[in-house]
This record gives structure tokens, sequence and C-alpha cells, in this order.
């Protein structure tokens, strides 16, 4: 029987390559490891730098868009994770060397474990953290809503907001602690891992590395047979316990001292919100006496500026109407009525657009909208003028004086005014920021309207 030289040629060679490939992580798997091991990396100085800068007004600005970073990546790492779960349940790994000991397999496997759960936990304690909506280093409530890279929303998890304020307070401090303890244990379980590996790729000299770094020589199939005699299941559940114990305790050492009841009282105070109930339906407008005006929205503004985090912030709100009865020669009968759908306010900034949907800001699932209802008007010479009268946001009204200027010209007026408003008055955002320790006190709102005489 005759043989053909260039099939013994050709079949070493492909047995190679299929031995080759079966000793060496996927492209996908290889990608997943590197990709979430630079997002890692990256969380812990992060984490470390932005918990003490906090505190201190100079870096404050900055803290606060490294904490919104900190958070979209922790959800990158949870979504990355989870397809890598995902992937490595479908894809069989390399072996182990036939030379590693049952012991280093074992170890090997638990830290494998260990690093899943954690890259699961870490994200998830934030998360719990984030949506209990109290701030640790202060010991105060703090909602701030969360962006991914300012892309969209990411919404509380369910269930937490609807907490009384001491559990939240307690779920917070147990959430910070896990999350800081397995912050640390994530990194011993860095420096065990790249050990090992240099281990394995100096002294051992056995190409493990060389299953998860492209370009190094790996071990081959051959050589390469799994030594330990322990069942899988004990090398997930010494893993998943490990990170138990850890995010354990750390909740136990986290636990907050008790609240006095004058701290409880004012705590309670500021946080509960007004009591629920359908959108408040708005009153009918009743017009004035003096000319009518017809707004014009494309060459209209309504517009807010204040301070965050010790930055200065421009905003606007994108949808409102205005009705409005004016005349210089007949200011008895002069009325506006403005009304501000409080859910477009707009900063440029997907995180403090978000926080200001809270119930604590202008929740405008509750009270979508804000009013303002000019009804006294008076002169201050030239084309200066005053109207007073009444805003209500929620459910506080407070009065109002908006001094502006007034010009016309072939039928179309131009008006400029600007005033204060002190937030804390209208009841915002005092359960987070009573003091005005982040959000300033006094916002500035300055309106442009460009309007057409008739209706």
């Amino acid at each position: 029987m005759a043989v053909d030289p260039a099939a013994l040629s050709v079949r070493p060679k492909a047995e190679f390559s299929m031995s080759h490939a079966r000793n060496r992580y996927s492209t996908v798997a290889i990608a997943l490891h590197w990709a979430i091991a630079l997002l890692i990396v990256s969380m812990i100085p992060m984490g470390l730098w932005m918990t003490s800068a906090i505190e201190s007004p100079e870096n404050q600005a900055l803290a606060y868009r490294v904490f919104q970073i900190h958070k979209s990546i922790g959800f990158l790492i949870l979504a990355l994770t989870a397809v890598r779960i995902v992937w490595r349940l479908t894809h069989r790994p390399p072996a182990l060397p036939r030379t590693m000991k049952w012991w280093e397999a074992f170890a090997a496997g638990a830290t494998h474990v260990a690093f899943y759960a954690l890259l699961l936990a870490l994200p998830l304690t934030g998360w719990l953290y984030v949506s209990a909506g109290w701030a640790v280093s202060q010991d105060r409530a703090l909602e701030v809503a969360t962006s991914w890279f300012g892309l969209f929303p990411i919404p509380h998890l369910p269930g937490v907001a609807e907490l009384s304020i001491q559990m939240r307070r307690a779920l917070a401090f147990q959430a910070m602690g896990a999350h800081s303890f397995m912050a640390w244990g994530a990194v011993v379980l860095i420096i065990l891992h790249v050990g090992a590996a240099l281990k394995h790729q100096f002294v051992d000299r056995d190409g493990v590395l060389g299953h998860m770094v492209p370009g190094l020589k790996s071990g081959h199939t051959d050589e390469a047979v799994s030594p330990t005699p322990t069942p899988v299941w004990a090398e997930r559940a010494a893993g998943v316990a490990l990170v138990l114990a850890v995010a354990f305790a750390g909740a136990i050492a986290a636990r907050p001292y008790a609240l006095t009841e004058s701290q409880l009282a004012t705590i309670t105070l500021q946080a509960v919100a007004p009591a629920a109930g359908q959108p408040k339906l708005e009153a009918p407008v009743t017009p004035g006496t003096a000319a009518v005006w017809t707004i014009d929205p494309a060459a209209s503004t309504i517009a807010f500026t204040g301070t965050h985090a010790g930055k200065s912030f421009k905003g606007r709100f994108d949808q409102w109407t205005g009705h409005v009865w004016f005349d210089p020669s007949d200011l008895a009968g002069s009325k506006a009525v403005v009304l501000v759908q409080t859910a477009s306010a707009r900063t440029g900034d997907p995180t403090q657009e978000g926080s200001l949907l809270g119930a604590e800001w202008f929740d405008p699932a509750q009270y979508p909208t804000a009013r303002f209802e000019a009804t006294r008007f008076r002169s201050l010479g030239g084309d200066r003028y005053e109207a007073a009268g009444d805003l209500r946001i929620k459910t506080t009204t407070i009065p109002v004086v908006l001094p502006f200027q007034f010009s016309e010209s072939g039928g179309v007026a131009k008006v400029e005014g600007a005033l204060e408003l002190d937030r804390t008055a209208l009841d915002l955002g005092m359960a987070s920021d009573a003091a005005a320790d982040w959000v300033s006190k006094m916002i500035g709102v300055r309106i442009e309207v460009s309007a057409r005489r008739g209706s």
C-alpha cells in the first residue's frame, strides 16, 4: 500500500496547530481578560484619591468628575465580567501543566473563582451604595444620579429608595464597608496572581503565562494535564467563600453608630419628601385686561446659573409656556403666567440633570410644572419695570419680584430680566445639601423673551 509523503508532512503541522490553539485562551477570552485587568488597575488609585479629595474644596469639582467616571467604569466592568463568565462557561480553558502540584492547581482554580466573584460583587456593592443615597464620609443624605459616561442614565436599584432613612443609612455604611474591603482584597489577589504568573514563567518555565499573553510560548497539550484531584465545586466554594468573608467583615466593620434623637429628627425632617400622589393639575389662567402678547419660543429663554462642587454651571429649561398681558399705560391690567416643565432642565451634565429629577429636587414625576404668576407691575423709570407675584415649585410657594427691561419696535417686544432665588426657601436639595456645601444656595435666573403683539 503506497503512502503519500505529502500527507505525512501536512498532518504533524495540523496537529501542532490544533494543540497550540487548545493550549491557549481564545482571542475573545484574552481580550476580555486584559480589558478588565486594565479597568480594575485604573479603579484602585482612582478610588483612593477621590475619597479623600472630595473633602477638599479646591479638589471637589475634579473629585466629583472622578466619582462619575469611577461609577461608569464600575458598570463597564460588571457588563464585561458577565460576558466573560458566559464565555468561560461555554469555552474550555487550557489545561494546567503536569508538573504543577495539586495544591497549586487548587489555589489557581479558587483564585480564578474569587476574581469572578469580586468582579461581580464590587460593582454591585457600589451600585447599592449609590442607590442608598447616603454619603458615608459625611454621614448625611446625598442623592446623586448615575449616568454611564454621560450617554444614558442608570437607575438606582429597585426598592432601596422606599426604605426608611435609618435603613438606607445602615445599608450605605455596610455596602461601602464591603466595597472597600473587597477592593483591598482585589489588590491582594492581583499581587498573588501576578506573582504566580511570573513564577510559572521564570522559575517553572512551564509556559502557563503564554496561555494568556500573546507572543509568549505556551505549554504543549501532551504536557498539560490537570493534576488536581479535588472536585471543581471545592475550588468554586473556596473562592466564593473568600469573597463573602471579606465582604461580611467589611460590612460588620462599617456599621454606623446610633443616631441621637435630635439627629434623627433633623435628618427625617430634611429627607421626607412630600406625600406621593397624582401630579398637581394646573389652575386655569385668567387673562389680564392689557394688550396680549404671543411669545416666540425660538427666540426666548429661561436660564439659570449657580455653582456645583465649587465650579460654576449654566442651565436652561427647554420646555415652558408663557401667557402675557402687558401695556406700560395699563400696568393695573397687566399680568403674566409662566409654566415651566421642570423635567426639561438641562445643564450639559447628565449626572446633574438626572439628580434634578429626584424627589428632593424638582420631582417632576409628582410635580411636573413650576408656575410663576405676576399680578402686580410698576414702572421703575424709562424702559425698566418690575413684576411682583408668586413662584410655586412642588408644594412650596414664595413671593418673587422680577425686575425687567421692556422695549417694543414694530409690534415686537424684547424683555430681559434677572433675579436670584434661594433654593432652600423652595425646598430644593434640602436632604442632601441643606448647608449648600455642594450646590450654591442662591440660584440666578435670567429670562430673555421675544413676543409679538396680539394672540
